[in-house]
């Protein structure tokens, strides 16, 4: 045996799951369930979305009949913190969640250049790539000195370049750049870093550690230049020295070569200064004959 109930609705119970499905810099994705399954007609939904950073409400009514339900929420700012809160029209309970949307991307290609006394800051606008961002709105600019473990605010400008001056020897400083902070800091770009080390040689780090592999190139490839023209060089000689020592070999052997016997005949040391054989052996000199030093 068996019984079939039917649940009575219950229109005051809040949406179920309420999260996240993607979060852009200018819209959220958002997703919820009805209340109970499977509805039978179709549900008016409220979603009210506060602005934390601004202080300001928007409500946007979702009409379903669809178990699950998702919505799109436009119009929102970049770096932006938000309140969203989805309940039934008559004001039933409630479900909320906290949205953060994408800030600004970083600045492209931060670059320094070193002057006398002082330093420029380089980047490409930001506009380029991003749309939502106006040039007016400008950028700011911070510096870190790792010595004296301190942050600094150097301040803003509408241009794509700022001079930092009055930087210490022996300081190492990293830099960022990012879109203007809006609304009292809360709604600021993704920053760009850069580390400068202030060493008394006027160039940044980064501009160092590019330029190793060059200068390292700048060394090693003469050094082996000089090495392969020295080992050429050595083997000439080797090759030459081997031609003449055979040449003077083969030169040798054929002034002693029997064509009677074949083969070229060596003497030995014995028989070295016969020569000299007849020539008058010097005797010992007589004491009673004066000697006569010229």
């Amino acid at each position: 045996d068996y019984v079939v109930v039917k649940m009575i609705p219950d229109n005051r119970l809040p949406p179920r799951h309420l999260h996240s499905v993607h979060t852009g810099k200018t819209f959220a994705v958002i997703k919820w369930e009805s209340p109970y399954d499977s509805p039978d007609q179709d549900m008016l939904y409220a979603v009210a979305v506060k602005d934390l950073v601004r202080k300001t409400d928007k409500i946007y009514k979702v009409k379903s009949r669809n178990s699950t339900v998702e919505y799109t929420i436009k119009k929102l700012e970049p770096g932006g913190k938000y309140h969203v809160i989805v309940q039934l029209g008559n004001m039933s309970k409630e479900s909320s969640m906290k949205i953060n949307t994408v800030p600004l991307s970083a600045p492209d290609a931060l670059k320094i250049i070193t002057e006398n006394d002082h330093i420029l800051l380089f980047w490409k606008s930001l506009a380029l790539k991003e749309s939502n961002f106006n040039e007016s709105r400008g950028y700011e600019i911070h510096m870190f000195d790792s010595l004296m473990n301190i942050t600094a605010y150097l301040g803003n400008t509408t241009e794509n370049f700022f001079k930092v001056s009055n930087l210490k020897i022996g300081h190492n400083y990293s830099f960022t750049v990012q879109a203007r902070c809006l609304y009292g800091g809360q709604m600021c770009g993704e920053p760009a870093t850069l580390l400068y080390d202030e060493l008394g040689t006027g160039e940044d780090s980064s501009a160092t550690k590019s330029g190793r592999p060059t200068d390292v190139a700048a060394i090693v490839v003469p050094v082996l230049f000089l090495l392969l023209v020295t080992l050429g060089i050595g083997f000439v000689v080797l090759y030459m020295r081997h031609r003449r020592l055979q040449s003077s070999f083969t030169a040798f052997a054929n002034s002693h070569y029997s064509s009677r016997l074949g083969s070229a005949i060596f003497s030995s040391g014995d028989d070295l200064g016969d020569e000299d054989d007849e020539a008058p052996m010097i005797t010992g000199f007589s004491d009673d004959v004066p000697m006569v030093i010229a």
